[in-house]
């Protein structure tokens, strides 16, 4: 499927880990995760490109990790030493092309809790 599907949240303490999943078809050339806590702005958290070449955060910097497995058309972001400010809503989006378009779609988010 074209739109991203997204799993794995949940809640956990502060200092554990969560690792989320990004499922969808199509000839994509990036994942994006986001986030978005609440009361504040929607924030790009970790990209990952067609080429290869990554973004994070620099909150998230050495702490969260973005890897893809093409096999299974899914994208991961690795959580550890989870914070509470890490809590929000996740979304995962993806660039690709259909038909000769381009197309952007976003997941429905999954919901990480983070609890001190």
């Amino acid at each position: 499927q074209l739109q991203p599907v997204e799993s794995g949240g949940d809640s956990v303490q502060a200092g554990g880990s969560l690792k989320l999943s990004c499922a969808a078809s199509g000839d994509i050339y990036s994942w994006t995760w986001y986030r978005q806590a609440p009361g504040k702005a929607r924030e790009l958290v970790a990209k990952i490109n067609q080429d290869g070449s990554l973004t994070y955060a620099d909150s998230v910097k050495g702490r969260f990790t973005i890897t893809e497995d093409l096999a299974k058309d899914t994208v991961y972001l690795q959580m550890n030493s989870l914070k509470t400010e890490d809590t929000g809503l996740y979304y995962c989006a993806v660039d690709g092309w259909h038909d000769g378009n381009p197309y952007n779609y976003w997941g429905q988010g999954t919901r990480v809790t983070v609890s001190s």
